[in-house]
């Protein structure tokens, strides 16, 4: 199936999870937050929030500045 990642199209295996998507195109999830169509999903529920067919995920990394 076919969702959006921080607006770049990404191809995915159905009842893929957020954790699956971050897994295979994000990497180190260290310090990551995550939306799923503007919605902030929490940590401990990637593993089981499912991405659906054209699913819009924003993947925001915390950045240290001053």
């Amino acid at each position: 199936m076919n969702v959006h990642v921080n607006g770049e199209s990404r191809q995915v295996p159905d009842e893929s999870t957020v954790a699956d998507v971050l897994a295979t195109t994000w990497g180190d999830a260290k310090g990551v937050a995550v939306a799923l169509d503007g919605e902030v999903v929490r940590r401990g529920r990637w593993p089981e929030v499912t991405v659906h067919d054209g699913a819009r995920l924003e993947i925001l990394t915390a950045v240290q500045g001053g």
